[in-house]
C-alpha cells in the first residue's frame, strides 16, 4: 500500500500474511456495538483474511506494550469502495481497529494518517468512510483529521434495542 511510516505513538505498515491471527485476535477483543454492525464472533472463527479482504488492503501500527515489546496496535483497511472506473478516483476506510491498551496514544490518528497516504499513492483524491452515529470518539477522531460528515442514513441499523444512524464522511486528498 505505501512505505511504513513512524510516529511517537506507532509505526505503520502493510500486513503481511502472518498477521491474520494477531489481526483476528484484535478485532475479537475490540468488538463492541459502538461500531460493530455484525454479531460478537464466535468459535470457530474465521480466518482474518480471505479472498474479499488480503493483506495488501490492510495497514498495521505496531508501538510499544506495557511489557517493552513491539506488538500489534492497530490496523486500519483501505479500499476501493467500488469496482467502477468512474469511481478509481476514491478509497474507503472500511474498518479500523486498535488495542485497548494502545487506544489514547495517538495509533488511531496515525492510521488514519497512512491511510490517507496510501489512498493518495494510490492515485486517490477523495476518502470516504462509514461510522455509526452514536460512536463520538470515532466521529471526533475522523473530523479531527479532515473528514466531514456528507450523509447521514437514518436508523439504518438496529443495534442493542434501538436504531442507529449510519454517518457517511469524507475529505479530499490534497497533494
Amino acid at each position: 500500500m505505501s512505505e511504513p511510516s513512524t510516529s511517537r505513538a506507532a509505526s505503520v505498515r502493510p500486513a503481511v500474511p502472518e498477521d491474520g491471527p494477531a489481526l483476528g485476535e484484535l478485532d475479537r477483543s475490540t468488538w463492541s456495538t459502538l461500531h460493530a454492525v455484525q454479531p460478537r464472533p464466535q468459535p470457530p472463527y474465521e480466518p482474518f483474511f480471505d479472498d474479499r479482504h488480503p493483506p495488501r488492503d490492510i495497514l498495521v501500527a505496531e508501538a510499544v506494550n506495557a511489557a517493552g515489546e513491539t506488538v500489534l496496535a492497530g490496523y486500519v483497511r483501505v479500499v476501493p469502495p467500488t469496482p467502477m472506473v468512474c469511481n478509481a478516483h476514491v478509497r474507503q476506510i472500511q474498518g479500523l481497529a486498535v488495542a485497548g491498551w494502545a487506544r489514547g496514544r495517538g495509533v488511531g490518528r496515525s492510521l488514519i494518517r497512512a491511510a490517507c497516504a496510501a489512498a493518495r499513492a494510490q492515485g486517490a483524491n477523495r476518502i470516504t468512510l462509514r461510522v455509526l452515529g452514536h460512536n463520538a470518539p470515532a466521529r471526533a477522531l475522523y473530523e479531527a483529521e479532515g473528514f466531514a460528515v456528507e450523509g447521514v442514513l437514518r436508523g439504518e441499523f438496529f443495534l442493542a434495542g434501538r436504531y442507529v444512524d449510519d454517518v457517511l464522511m469524507g475529505r479530499p486528498l490534497g497533494p
